[in-house]
């Protein structure tokens, strides 16, 4: 309805737009050519110009759908990265929206121009159905026109546009419409008026991710001690069709090609060269599902959120890198030069709302920074460790970001190398006033006067209280016995804590136990071999009764000691908690090794382990709040 609405709007305005649109320029040929194997449609167009009128022409006006104009992240024209320009013809209807493209020299009667023109558009393709499963294929629907929507004559016209794949449910077929393989061909369609209009819809299937980021804050620090600190703070979403119905672990991990045709598990971030001290972690924590490898060109950064992306499914995460200071920092004419990329340094991600944050070190001042697009700028300070008037920051904030805004900011500043020696100043100064301080309170003598009244009332209260010598040796053996069991006490508590780091280690060993117990079981899912999982099960119940056997022997040695009586029903009830344990997580395993050489279904294995799987998650719950009681103790 919406493309149908658009078509009659355009063809109510033709004629008004014929008579109101100079025809000195005519396209004597534009190749079109729409990608859209990933979730950023980019659709490059070849023109060549020729000046058809009476007078000389210095810019070429592209016309788009205001709808499509909305979605339209960048727009570039080649060579010589020619400027483009938002443009408002007299005359033209609301549901167009127009840009210039400025020419790199006048266009005089007769003469001909070829340039290249680049648009990226995104949320271009629309899930259809809007709602599948976890093993069904992600089906797209693309709408566009077969013919180019030029407020020129176009001579000669032709339309590429390629698929991620074969699979096409469906595409509107014209008379010269071909479809080979991925690719689908319209044209060439020769001598079309002006705003010629002819709409298409292609149905078709995308597996790869459309991983949107709702919001990516960039905070880039530089420390001219020699490092610049990046940190990324993502919310990301799977902006493909929504996943329909539970989630099954078992489905993902027995049929992985069937449930990633919807989903995505990793995410890669090209890296600078050289980074350092990478890290990646989330709310929870540090995630280690991350592999990191570079050289002397790039680093890759491969990392897996903490469940795989379907539909509709969100996530959070944190990534952190440094970088060598010299690599992106120059010096020139008095002026520091911070060159760094802009975008998101994940591929095939589309950002929502950005925002880049450039923290430059306290005492910079005259300082810019410059984009080769739009952006909002601001400024604002930061306040660290050891500042007194704060660290400058540059803010930009841009929406709707596709890899091609992945270009360089630069940022200019002045600094006075003097200001380097604030900090270490600082730190000396207060160190020497701490010693300082040290050393005259131990000078000074805080007794009381021995002429005060105070001090000679205690020489007398001494006197009543040790009126002769034996009952001052009394009073200095019963002193060293009071000390005697201090330390006896000590040692004993020290004895108590370290059979409690004992079980602490022994509990250790045991959860690792338990996790290459399970990790047999995924195993089995994968490959299918009962008798390596059967072995698994067998050198794990040898550890695991070992280890109890342990735990006993550390539960009897607390119990002889007075001071652990508070700990040892705790330690007591652990261990009977990991003995059903152990005993839940063989039960299970017999019922997944039995299903399996019964060759059952997944829904059957599920319904057999799930008593086992609600009981072992309540035990583990109830263990861990014992655990952190006892690393409290220590």
């Amino acid at each position: 309805m919406a493309i149908s609405r658009i078509v009659l709007l355009l063809f109510v305005g033709i004629a008004f737009l014929w008579t109101t649109t100079r025809a000195d320029l005519v396209i004597s040929k534009l190749d079109r050519k729409i990608d859209v194997t990933k979730q950023v449609v980019r659709v490059t167009s070849s023109f060549k110009v020729e000046n058809a009128g009476p007078s000389v022409e210095s810019k070429v006006l592209l016309a788009f759908p205001t709808h499509q104009a909305k979605n339209m992240a960048e727009l570039l024209a080649s060579p010589k990265n020619l400027r483009v320009d938002l443009v408002k013809p007299q005359g033209m209807p609301p549901d167009l929206t127009f840009y210039a493209v400025q020419l790199p020299k006048d266009l005089s009667v007769g003469e001909t121009l070829s340039f290249d023109v680049l648009a990226v558009f995104t949320n271009s393709l629309q899930p259809f159905p809007e709602q599948i499963t976890q093993t069904e294929a992600q089906l797209v629907v693309f709408q566009d026109s077969a013919y180019f929507l030029s407020p020129y004559a176009v001579k000669a016209q032709s339309l590429l546009i390629k698929l991620p794949n074969r699979n096409v449910e469906s595409f509107t077929k014209l008379e010269n419409s071909k479809l080979t393989d991925s690719e689908i061909r319209y044209g060439p369609f020769e001598n079309l008026p002006s705003f010629s209009y002819k709409p298409i819809v292609v149905h078709f299937e995308c597996k790869g991710p459309f991983a949107v980021a709702q919001q990516l804050h960039r905070e880039i620090e530089i420390s001219h001690w020699g490092n610049v600190q990046v940190t990324e703070h993502y919310k990301l979403v799977h902006a493909g069709a929504l996943n329909r119905g539970g989630f099954s672990r078992f489905d993902y991990q027995s049929r992985p090609y069937a449930s990633e045709s919807s989903s995505f598990r990793h995410l890669i971030a090209r890296l600078p060269p050289r980074a350092h001290s990478v890290y990646y972690r989330d709310e929870i924590g540090n995630i280690s599902t991350s592999h990191l490898w570079g050289n002397s060109r790039k680093t890759e950064l491969v990392i897996e959120p903490r469940y795989p992306m379907f539909g509709g499914w969100r996530t959070s995460f944190t990534i952190g890198y440094g970088l060598p200071l010299k690599d992106f920092l120059f010096q020139s004419e008095g002026r520091r030069l911070l060159n760094i990329s802009f975008g998101c340094p994940i591929e095939d991600v589309v950002v929502e709302d950005l925002t880049v944050k450039v923290v430059l070190p306290e005492g910079s001042y005259d300082f810019s920074s410059f984009v080769p697009f739009s952006a909002e700028k601001r400024q604002e300070v930061k306040q660290s460790h050891l500042d007194i008037e704060g660290r400058p920051v540059i803010v930009l904030k841009k929406s709707n970001v596709v890899p091609e805004h992945n270009r360089p900011l630069l940022v200019s500043y002045r600094f006075n190398n003097l200001s380097l020696l604030r900090e270490p100043l600082m730190l000396v100064s207060g160190f020497f006033l701490l010693f300082i301080t040290y050393v005259a309170l131990t000078r000074i003598d805080m007794s009381i006067s021995k002429s005060s009244a105070s001090y000679i009332a205690q020489l007398q209260w001494d006197e009543v209280l040790l009126p002769n010598q034996p009952l001052s040796n009394l009073s200095r053996t019963i002193k060293l016995i009071l000390k005697y069991f201090k330390i006896c006490s000590f040692f004993s508590g020290f004895k108590v804590q370290t059979t409690v780091q004992r079980v602490l280690g022994l509990m250790n060993r045991s959860l690792t136990a338990h996790a290459k117990l399970e990790h047999s079981l995924r195993d089995l899912s994968h490959t299918g071999d009962i008798q390596s999982c059967k072995a698994a099960r067998k050198v794990a119940d040898g550890v695991l009764k070992e280890l109890l056997k342990e735990l006993k022997l550390a539960s009897v040695s607390l119990q002889s000691s007075p001071q652990a009586a508070h700990i040892c029903p705790k330690v007591e009830e652990m261990i009977a908690k990991e003995r059903e344990i152990q005993e839940r997580l063989m039960l299970k395993h017999s019922a997944v090794v039995d299903s399996f050489e019964k060759k059952h279904s997944g829904r059957e294995i599920e319904s057999r382990v799930a008593v086992h799987e609600q009981k072992l998650a309540t035990l583990k719950h109830e263990v861990a709040k014992i655990l952190e009681f006892l690393d409290e103790v220590c």
